[in-house]
């Protein structure tokens, strides 16, 4: 069977500066992994690396087989990759509907299936984005990756910083997509949350991996060791 991201020890730099030295990562179709690790040790970087916004120095990506370390960020994207970066970044001068609609590719997520996901946006589909509250840009921003109809969602730092009912209702939210069978690479600090959504787990430490397992296989010695301020 074959995975659906395959990530075999990755290498990537900041000009003379190297940020990943060793990762190696594998996800299963309608699996959601959890990419861990404090902050500097590389998941953002690997994030980028995956969408091709930062190309690999060494290593290989695989996306459904296919071999995509060398492809352009827009291609990626085509092949059914979804992203959903840290801090939103939703088009702030458009519209709910025009930030949803200006994503669309042709698939089961629509507009209509977004705001069921999320019933608050559909009370804001006339509202320009930069007047909505950060919770709400935020399920703006899943709402709009979820509209390219992605093989593969990645979702970093989705519910950092927000207030705990809203964080709740993100996460249900992920839940949902999970039981609908979408492949998931997430990056969250909680790790109570993490534990009721993710298949397994990647623990990052100085660009490298250093511990793989199923979410039930993170002890405290490990949570300690390597997530532990």
């Amino acid at each position: 069977m074959t995975a659906l991201l395959q990530i075999d020890r990755l290498t990537a730099s900041y000009g003379s500066v190297q940020a990943l030295f060793d990762l190696s990562l594998t996800l299963e179709e309608g699996q959601v992994v959890a990419l861990m690790g404090r902050n500097g040790m590389g998941k953002t970087t690997t994030i980028r690396c995956i969408t091709r916004l930062l190309p690999a120095t060494g290593g290989s990506l695989r996306l459904a087989g296919q071999d995509v370390t060398r492809l352009s960020a827009p291609r990626v994207a085509q092949l059914g990759v979804g992203l959903v970066p840290e801090g939103r970044r939703c088009f702030a001068p458009l519209t709910v509907a025009e930030n949803l609609l200006v994503a669309a590719r042709p698939g089961p997520w629509d507009t209509a299936r977004v705001c069921a996901l999320f019933p608050r946006l559909a009370e804001r589909m006339t509202q320009v984005a930069r007047t909505l509250s950060g919770g709400e840009q935020q399920m703006l921003a899943i709402g709009r990756a979820l509209m390219t109809n992605p093989r593969l969602l990645i979702l970093d730092e989705a519910t950092e910083g927000l207030a705990p009912v809203v964080r709740q209702e993100i996460w249900r939210g992920v839940r949902q997509l999970k039981a609908d069978g979408l492949s998931i690479l997430l990056v969250d600090k909680s790790l109570k949350e993490i534990a009721t959504v993710a298949d397994s787990a990647v623990i990052v430490e100085r660009g490298a991996t250093v511990w793989t397992g199923g979410i039930d296989g993170l002890t405290p010695e490990l949570t300690d060791r390597y997530l532990g301020v």
